[in-house]
């Protein structure tokens, strides 16, 4: 009797050691940069394209980093939020792709990622998107109507929150997840993650909330998102929306499906603004 007793209490104490750990990891879980590397490996320039250097001061005292990639004939700016790994030098094909669309891009790493100061966390991504805003607005005085909101993976999680308190022309929503722990629960279904998650990023609660026409991508291949989160916040966006249905992985979606892909933006964001 005794020996199952200390079995028993042996397992309930593997549990709470690995409820604990997880709680306490979560910053790790869900931040990755330094994967492959906050160096910056690259420029625009890399891809012929010219670029400014931009840094941004954050409400909290951050000084984040950025680049502004301009285009001579742009009918808008596209405020890019990249995912949770690597930082702004890992996207240039990406920004290349939205510049060719006829598109000023900013793009802009977060704290604690590439040039970025500080440490990542949910509310400080959500300070981050705002300097990035009101660089745009404030300084460079873009017209709100004419700025497309891009979020991939995490950043959409972040463009969805700025989104709900401003008024962009557009929001794009690439690879997104319903909830952190919507995702929590599905990697790990034998711990309580929804009791223990202190990140939220809820993009089901939040999407409900943006006005703004909403486009969707998604892949039935993505590895890391299952698509039924991004059939799911498609059911919740508000119209005007569209949902766009990516080929390929999690992290190579938008170049796998790029023949499509291209069209599909480039028509939802000129339907969108013509509205405007």
């Amino acid at each position: 009797m005794n020996n199952l007793l200390y079995i028993l209490l042996a397992g309930v104490l593997v549990y709470a050691a690995l409820a604990g750990y997880v709680y306490v990891m979560q910053p790790r879980l869900i931040f990755y940069p330094d994967m492959p590397g906050r160096t910056l490996e690259a420029t625009p320039a890399a891809v012929d394209l010219a670029f400014e250097d931009v840094s941004l001061a954050t409400a909290d005292g951050e000084q984040l980093h950025g680049w502004y990639v301009p285009n001579d004939a742009a009918h808008a700016t596209l405020l890019f939020c990249h995912g949770n790994a690597g930082n702004i030098s890992h996207r240039l094909d990406s920004i290349r792709l939205f510049h060719e669309l006829g598109l000023n891009v900013l793009i802009f790493d977060y704290r604690g990622y590439g040039r970025s100061s500080g440490t990542a966390s949910e509310q400080g991504t959500y300070r981050d998107a705002d300097a990035a805003w009101e660089h745009l607005v404030g300084e460079r005085g873009v017209p709100p109507q004419r700025i497309v909101l891009f979020g991939r993976s995490l950043g959409a999680a972040v463009a969805s929150d700025l989104a709900t308190r401003t008024q962009p022309g557009a929001v794009i929503l690439e690879s997104a997840f319903t909830s952190v722990p919507d995702m929590a629960a599905r990697l790990y279904p034998w711990l309580p993650v929804r009791w223990l998650a202190s990140y939220r990023y809820n993009n089901a609660a939040k999407i409900r909330n943006i006005s703004s026409p909403v486009l969707v991508m998604h892949s039935r291949d993505d590895e890391i998102i299952p698509f039924a989160h991004g059939e799911r916040l498609y059911a919740l966006a508000n119209e005007p929306k569209s949902m766009f249905e990516l080929r390929g992985g999690h992290n190579d979606g938008f170049h796998v499906s790029r023949d499509a892909y291209r069209p599909v933006v480039g028509d939802f964001i000129r339907d969108s603004l013509s509205s405007e």
